[in-house]
């Protein structure tokens, strides 16, 4: 028996349009009747997906199969990190095993950070620009549309304003390229209310931290400046952290079969044009309209303040402006170091992390 590997198949698609009839004609004559094993490998999950379609000469001889990134309890769990600094650690890296190879077991994000920046072809600083190039020219217009989404901004007219104000049709095709090949992720309002105001967010989390404080800033690292790098990371870390661990909790928070609210099939968030609410967390029967909402919750990742009085009192109010929701619907806080009041059921990093452990 063999086992025959072909890597980087969108690239060997992309430079033989007749690769693939080729590669047919091989696998049916004469690999199919032989104990061989054929792997087909490629980051391009569109492009993949699209060999094995209808029409193409490989149509159903291939069984599909997704590699997913290492989790935050796989993390926690191959790094010996806690909790918390797990899904710190995921954030940074993705969950990509050819960084986490190099984080040294127990090193906190910054531990790590001191390190990895300074160098030049650490995998945390190359990663992301070969996952882009494999897939977005440097000076393709979804480049730079990512690049802005990257940058913050989540909304259409905030993302076309960075991006140059391009026209809204060219927008638009970025925006659906980009999320054909999974690189964003569109979200609406999750309320008992219709809304259009989708929000836009980079997919992969390394890829977010990449954009943010790498991609911009290679030559100043490749100066052998990396300090400059990691003093722009710790000034900004704190903020956006914030932002950038919601739909990672979102998607613990939707892993956990016990201690939620009855009927929570859906978790999401909830958010106005005008941003004057702007809510972390919202449970419902089902998406993108629910039937019920049954809860409402809040994120504050923070690691010496808990959910609090202040919090739990913004938190109420912003409930009874969701579409759905009412006095009576629970509230819930994750937070990063506790919870120091009454009235809302707290979720820390023990019971997030634990959401990942396969049932």
């Amino acid at each position: 028996p063999s086992v025959v590997v072909l890597d980087e198949m969108p690239y060997l698609i992309a430079g033989d349009p007749g690769f693939e009839g080729m590669l047919q004609k091989i696998f049916d004559r004469d690999l199919s009747r032989r104990p061989v094993l054929l792997i087909c490998i490629g980051s391009n999950m569109a492009m993949m997906e699209a060999i094995n379609a209808y029409g193409r000469p490989f149509h159903q001889r291939a069984t599909e199969m997704v590699v997913p990134p290492l989790t935050p309890l796989d993390i926690a769990e191959t790094l010996g990190l806690p909790p918390a600094e797990a899904f710190d650690a995921f954030l940074v890296s993705g969950g990509l095993p050819l960084i986490l190879d190099e984080w040294p077991p127990g090193a906190p994000v910054r531990d790590y950070l001191d390190e990895a920046v300074r160098g030049s072809r650490s995998a945390l600083v190359v990663s992301g620009e070969r996952s882009l190039a494999a897939e977005f020219p440097p000076d393709s217009q979804a480049r730079l549309v990512l690049g802005a989404i990257g940058s913050g901004e989540r909304s259409f007219s905030m993302i076309a304003r960075a991006s140059g104000n391009i026209p809204h049709a060219s927008l638009n095709r970025s925006l659906h390229l980009l999320m054909e090949r999974r690189a964003v992720e569109a979200a609406v309002p999750l309320s008992a209310k219709a809304s259009r105001e989708t929000r836009y967010t980079v997919a992969d989390p390394h890829l977010r931290f990449w954009l943010a404080f790498l991609g911009p800033h290679i030559p100043e690292i490749e100066r052998g400046r990396g300090d400059l790098t990691l003093a722009r990371i710790s000034r900004s870390w704190t903020s956006w952290r914030g932002r950038a661990v919601e739909p990672v909790i979102r998607e613990s928070v939707r892993r956990m079969t016990d201690g939620l609210p009855e009927g929570s099939a859906a978790v999401g968030g909830y958010w106005t044009r005008a941003n004057d609410v702007e809510v972390d967390l919202v449970g419902a029967d089902r998406e993108p309209v629910a039937k019920k909402i049954t809860f409402v919750g809040s994120i504050k990742w923070k690691e010496k303040r808990p959910f609090d009085a202040a919090d739990l009192a913004e938190l109420a109010t912003h409930r009874a402006k969701i579409p759905g929701a009412g006095e009576a619907t629970p509230l819930v806080a994750v937070s990063g170091c506790g919870v120091t009041v009454d009235g809302v059921q707290g979720i820390g990093p023990d019971r997030l992390i634990e959401a990942w452990r396969a049932r």
